[in-house]
């Protein structure tokens, strides 16, 4: 769901696991705080905040939250978390350059973020493209197959790739449709 326009500096918001191209300090820090924000809302409205994307694209800046809870999320969980995301926003991030504030469910292809998101996918099938190739090969698709060490495994085909979680670039189940 689209919201009103906001102000930020143009960025990719950097999460426990998933690294991006370098960004300004500046913007990394009002990425941070917009997804302080939007994680303390999400908790006291009994959902989970999925992830945040935050990025250029060709309509302009586009900061965009996905939410989940039990069950699925609703056009009416989105228009729930909207606008008082888009007033906490105003209020906490005032200043900064203009952006479209989207709050959606995270959909089949559901994005992975943080170390724990591939633990508790395991077994799933998903996607994961890397920053550096690993064995000639940046983009990944199987089933996840656990963590070790700080390292995201993933089985393609018949063989077990070992990805470390500071180079993945970005990661997403595929067709995802279930509760975990």
């Amino acid at each position: 769901m689209k919201g009103q326009k906001k102000n930020i500096r143009r960025q990719s918001l950097k999460n426990d696991c998933i690294k991006t191209a370098s960004v300004h300090e500046e913007s990394r820090d009002i990425a941070a705080r917009a997804e302080k924000i939007a994680k303390s809302l999400c908790i006291a409205e009994g959902m989970e905040l999925v992830h945040i994307e935050y990025r250029y694209e060709p309509g302009g800046l586009v900061l965009r939250v996905y939410i989940d809870k039990p069950g699925g999320v609703t056009l009416d969980n989105c228009v729930l978390i909207s606008p008082q995301l888009n007033d906490l926003l105003d209020i906490h991030l005032e200043g900064s350059e203009t952006y479209n504030l989207e709050v959606s469910s995270p959909g089949p292809d559901r994005p992975l973020s943080g170390i724990n998101d591939f633990q508790r996918f395991q077994g799933e099938l998903a996607r994961i493209k890397t920053i550096e190739p690993i064995d000639g090969r940046k983009n990944f698709k199987g089933v996840l197959a656990g963590t070790y060490d700080g390292n995201v495994n993933i089985k393609v085909e018949n063989r077990v790739f070992s990805i470390p979680c500071e180079g993945i670039k970005r990661a997403r189940l595929v067709d995802y449709n279930g509760d975990k």
